[in-house]
Protein backbone atom coordinates (compact mmCIF):
# COMPACT_ATOMS: atom_id res chain seq x y z
CA UNK A 1 0.00 0.00 0.00
CA UNK A 2 1.04 3.07 -0.77
CA UNK A 3 1.01 6.67 1.11
CA UNK A 4 -0.21 10.11 -0.47
CA UNK A 5 3.39 10.43 -2.06
CA UNK A 6 3.04 7.08 -3.27
CA UNK A 7 5.69 5.76 -0.70
CA UNK A 8 5.52 1.95 -0.15
CA UNK A 9 4.04 1.02 3.20
CA UNK A 10 4.66 -2.28 4.32
CA UNK A 11 1.18 -3.24 6.74
CA UNK A 12 0.65 -6.91 6.57
CA UNK A 13 -2.28 -6.16 9.17
CA UNK A 14 -4.27 -3.07 10.16
CA UNK A 15 -1.89 -0.99 12.75
CA UNK A 16 -2.78 -1.41 16.17
CA UNK A 17 -0.22 1.20 18.00
CA UNK A 18 0.17 4.69 16.20
CA UNK A 19 2.19 7.31 16.89
CA UNK A 20 1.00 11.14 15.44
CA UNK A 21 2.99 13.68 14.13
CA UNK A 22 0.30 15.58 13.19
CA UNK A 23 -1.90 18.07 15.22
CA UNK A 24 -5.07 17.42 13.14
CA UNK A 25 -4.49 13.58 12.45
CA UNK A 26 -3.82 13.15 16.26
CA UNK A 27 -7.67 14.35 17.00
CA UNK A 28 -8.98 12.52 14.16
CA UNK A 29 -7.15 9.08 15.40
CA UNK A 30 -8.27 10.14 18.96
CA UNK A 31 -11.74 10.74 18.04
CA UNK A 32 -12.05 8.19 15.73
CA UNK A 33 -9.52 4.58 17.16
CA UNK A 34 -8.57 6.21 20.64
CA UNK A 35 -6.89 2.56 21.39
CA UNK A 36 -4.54 2.98 18.62
CA UNK A 37 -3.19 6.19 19.34
CA UNK A 38 0.25 5.07 21.45
CA UNK A 39 1.86 8.59 21.34
CA UNK A 40 2.09 12.30 19.72
CA UNK A 41 3.51 15.26 19.75
CA UNK A 42 4.08 18.65 22.93
CA UNK A 43 1.42 20.53 19.84
CA UNK A 44 -1.31 17.80 20.10
CA UNK A 45 -3.70 19.53 21.79
CA UNK A 46 -7.09 17.96 20.77
CA UNK A 47 -9.14 16.63 21.96
CA UNK A 48 -9.50 18.25 24.95
CA UNK A 49 -7.32 15.87 27.72
CA UNK A 50 -5.51 13.89 26.01
CA UNK A 51 -3.27 12.16 28.12
CA UNK A 52 -0.95 10.41 25.85
CA UNK A 53 2.95 9.91 25.79
CA UNK A 54 4.77 13.12 24.03
CA UNK A 55 7.54 12.98 21.31
CA UNK A 56 8.29 16.45 21.17
CA UNK A 57 7.78 18.36 18.26
CA UNK A 58 6.60 18.51 14.92
CA UNK A 59 10.19 19.64 13.55
CA UNK A 60 12.36 18.10 15.63
CA UNK A 61 10.83 14.59 17.20
CA UNK A 62 12.40 12.66 20.00
CA UNK A 63 12.65 9.47 17.82
CA UNK A 64 14.36 7.19 20.52
CA UNK A 65 10.91 8.22 22.23
CA UNK A 66 8.95 6.86 19.29
CA UNK A 67 10.84 4.04 18.75
CA UNK A 68 10.59 3.30 22.23
CA UNK A 69 6.67 3.48 22.05
CA UNK A 70 6.77 0.88 19.70
CA UNK A 71 4.48 1.94 16.82
CA UNK A 72 3.66 -0.09 13.97
CA UNK A 73 2.53 2.97 11.89
CA UNK A 74 3.95 6.27 12.40
CA UNK A 75 1.86 9.03 10.72
CA UNK A 76 3.40 12.31 9.43
CA UNK A 77 2.38 15.02 7.07
CA UNK A 78 4.74 15.98 4.22
CA UNK A 79 4.59 20.01 4.61
CA UNK A 80 4.48 19.52 8.72
CA UNK A 81 6.91 17.43 9.47
CA UNK A 82 10.60 16.74 8.33
CA UNK A 83 11.96 14.48 5.61
CA UNK A 84 14.89 13.67 7.70
CA UNK A 85 12.99 12.29 10.66
CA UNK A 86 10.70 10.28 8.44
CA UNK A 87 13.40 9.02 6.25
CA UNK A 88 15.21 8.04 9.82
CA UNK A 89 11.97 6.31 11.06
CA UNK A 90 12.24 4.19 7.98
CA UNK A 91 15.69 3.36 8.15
CA UNK A 92 15.11 2.06 12.33
CA UNK A 93 12.55 -0.10 11.16
CA UNK A 94 9.47 1.85 11.86
CA UNK A 95 6.57 2.42 8.87
CA UNK A 96 5.71 5.85 8.24
CA UNK A 97 2.13 6.72 6.34
CA UNK A 98 3.12 10.22 4.98
CA UNK A 99 0.04 12.65 4.41
CA UNK A 100 -0.04 15.65 1.44
CA UNK A 101 -2.70 18.31 1.86
CA UNK A 102 -2.69 21.14 -0.20
CA UNK A 103 -6.83 21.52 -0.62
CA UNK A 104 -10.13 20.16 1.04
CA UNK A 105 -10.58 17.07 -1.34
CA UNK A 106 -6.62 16.28 -0.66
CA UNK A 107 -7.67 16.38 3.04
CA UNK A 108 -11.32 14.65 2.78
CA UNK A 109 -9.51 12.24 0.24
CA UNK A 110 -6.62 11.36 2.48
CA UNK A 111 -8.34 10.88 5.63
CA UNK A 112 -10.76 8.72 3.63
CA UNK A 113 -7.74 6.38 3.01
CA UNK A 114 -6.07 6.49 6.07
CA UNK A 115 -9.20 5.15 8.04
CA UNK A 116 -11.05 2.86 5.29
CA UNK A 117 -7.70 1.46 3.93
CA UNK A 118 -4.83 1.72 6.11
CA UNK A 119 -7.00 1.11 9.61
CA UNK A 120 -9.82 -0.92 8.21
CA UNK A 121 -12.95 0.79 9.97
CA UNK A 122 -15.50 2.32 8.95
CA UNK A 123 -15.60 5.84 7.27
CA UNK A 124 -15.74 8.14 10.13
CA UNK A 125 -19.32 10.49 10.79
CA UNK A 126 -17.21 13.37 11.37
CA UNK A 127 -15.60 12.76 8.12
CA UNK A 128 -19.16 12.21 6.10
CA UNK A 129 -20.20 14.89 7.99
CA UNK A 130 -17.55 16.72 6.87
CA UNK A 131 -17.78 16.14 3.47
CA UNK A 132 -21.62 17.43 3.28
CA UNK A 133 -20.66 20.72 4.99
CA UNK A 134 -18.37 21.56 2.64
CA UNK A 135 -20.24 21.10 -0.21
CA UNK A 136 -22.23 23.35 0.10
CA UNK A 137 -22.21 26.33 -2.82
CA UNK A 138 -20.04 29.77 -1.58
CA UNK A 139 -21.84 31.75 -0.38
CA UNK A 140 -22.19 35.40 -2.16
CA UNK A 141 -21.29 38.27 -2.45
CA UNK A 142 -17.68 37.42 -2.73
CA UNK A 143 -14.77 39.62 -0.58
CA UNK A 144 -11.45 39.85 -1.16
CA UNK A 145 -9.77 38.73 2.10
CA UNK A 146 -5.53 38.58 3.38
CA UNK A 147 -4.62 35.72 5.81
CA UNK A 148 -1.44 36.89 8.11
CA UNK A 149 -0.22 33.91 10.38
CA UNK A 150 2.65 35.92 11.36
CA UNK A 151 4.22 39.43 12.17
CA UNK A 152 7.64 40.60 12.66
CA UNK A 153 8.13 39.43 9.77
CA UNK A 154 4.61 39.74 8.56
CA UNK A 155 3.54 36.01 6.35
CA UNK A 156 0.37 35.06 4.88
CA UNK A 157 -1.40 32.66 3.18
CA UNK A 158 -0.41 32.22 0.10
CA UNK A 159 -0.90 29.34 -2.75
CA UNK A 160 -1.52 25.85 -3.24
CA UNK A 161 -2.80 25.61 0.54
CA UNK A 162 -5.28 23.97 2.24
CA UNK A 163 -6.57 27.15 4.13
CA UNK A 164 -5.98 28.98 0.69
CA UNK A 165 -9.04 26.19 -0.43
CA UNK A 166 -11.35 26.73 2.19
CA UNK A 167 -11.02 30.82 1.97
CA UNK A 168 -12.71 30.05 -1.99
CA UNK A 169 -15.44 27.65 -0.49
CA UNK A 170 -16.10 30.26 1.86
CA UNK A 171 -16.41 32.72 -0.86
CA UNK A 172 -13.75 34.58 -0.06
CA UNK A 173 -10.99 35.24 -2.83
CA UNK A 174 -7.31 35.63 -1.19
CA UNK A 175 -5.80 38.56 -2.68
CA UNK A 176 -2.45 36.41 -2.38
CA UNK A 177 -3.69 33.12 -4.03
CA UNK A 178 -1.58 33.97 -6.93
CA UNK A 179 1.76 34.67 -5.00
CA UNK A 180 4.41 32.01 -5.73
CA UNK A 181 5.02 31.04 -2.47
CA UNK A 182 2.75 29.05 -0.10
CA UNK A 183 3.28 31.26 3.14
CA UNK A 184 5.04 34.46 1.28
CA UNK A 185 6.88 37.05 3.56
CA UNK A 186 5.34 40.36 2.78
CA UNK A 187 5.83 44.21 4.24
CA UNK A 188 2.80 45.36 5.65
CA UNK A 189 2.86 48.08 2.94
CA UNK A 190 2.10 45.86 0.13
CA UNK A 191 -0.48 43.98 2.55
CA UNK A 192 -2.72 46.86 2.59
CA UNK A 193 -1.94 47.60 -0.86
CA UNK A 194 -3.46 44.80 -2.01
CA UNK A 195 -6.91 46.49 -0.99
CA UNK A 196 -8.37 43.74 0.83
CA UNK A 197 -12.46 43.85 2.45
CA UNK A 198 -11.49 41.60 4.80
CA UNK A 199 -8.65 40.72 7.25
CA UNK A 200 -8.48 37.66 8.82
CA UNK A 201 -6.65 36.79 11.82
CA UNK A 202 -6.16 32.88 13.36
CA UNK A 203 -5.04 32.20 16.64
CA UNK A 204 -2.06 29.89 15.04
CA UNK A 205 0.74 29.42 14.28
CA UNK A 206 1.11 33.69 15.81
CA UNK A 207 -1.72 33.86 18.80
CA UNK A 208 -3.35 37.40 16.85
CA UNK A 209 -5.51 38.74 19.44
CA UNK A 210 -7.67 41.71 19.98
CA UNK A 211 -4.89 43.80 21.14
CA UNK A 212 -2.16 42.38 19.20
CA UNK A 213 -2.90 42.50 14.90
CA UNK A 214 -6.05 44.60 14.32
CA UNK A 215 -4.32 47.68 15.32
CA UNK A 216 -2.45 46.86 11.92
CA UNK A 217 -5.24 47.06 9.86
CA UNK A 218 -7.23 50.21 11.16
CA UNK A 219 -9.17 50.93 7.35
CA UNK A 220 -9.86 47.57 6.97
CA UNK A 221 -12.34 45.46 8.80
CA UNK A 222 -11.03 42.48 10.47
CA UNK A 223 -12.06 39.32 12.68
CA UNK A 224 -10.28 36.84 15.24
CA UNK A 225 -10.91 33.50 13.93
CA UNK A 226 -9.85 29.91 15.66
CA UNK A 227 -6.90 28.70 13.66
CA UNK A 228 -8.01 25.27 14.22
CA UNK A 229 -11.10 25.83 11.80
CA UNK A 230 -9.11 27.61 9.42
CA UNK A 231 -6.12 25.18 9.53
CA UNK A 232 -7.27 21.86 10.40
CA UNK A 233 -8.43 18.73 8.88
CA UNK A 234 -9.47 16.28 11.20
CA UNK A 235 -12.85 16.63 13.25
CA UNK A 236 -13.33 20.38 13.30
CA UNK A 237 -14.18 20.06 9.40
CA UNK A 238 -17.14 19.24 10.65
CA UNK A 239 -18.86 22.17 12.04
CA UNK A 240 -15.77 24.77 10.69
CA UNK A 241 -18.08 26.14 7.84
CA UNK A 242 -20.72 27.47 9.42
CA UNK A 243 -18.50 28.26 12.71
CA UNK A 244 -16.41 30.34 10.02
CA UNK A 245 -19.05 32.09 8.22
CA UNK A 246 -21.12 32.80 11.43
CA UNK A 247 -18.02 35.18 12.63
CA UNK A 248 -17.36 36.54 9.13
CA UNK A 249 -20.72 37.70 9.00
CA UNK A 250 -21.23 38.88 12.55
CA UNK A 251 -18.55 40.83 12.80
Amino acid sequence: MDDDLGHPVALTTPPRRIVSLVPSLSEALAVTVPDRLAGVTDWCTHPAGLDLPRVRGTKNPDRAAIAALRPDLVVANQEENRQLDVERLRAAGIPVWVTAIESLDDALRSMRRLFTEVLAVDEPAWLRAATASWAQPAPAPRLRVAVPIWRDPWMVIGSRTFTGDLLTRLGLDNVFGDDAARYPRIELDRLHAATPDLVLLPDEPYVFTEKDGPEAFPSVRTVLVPGRQLTWYGPSLATARRELLDLIRGS
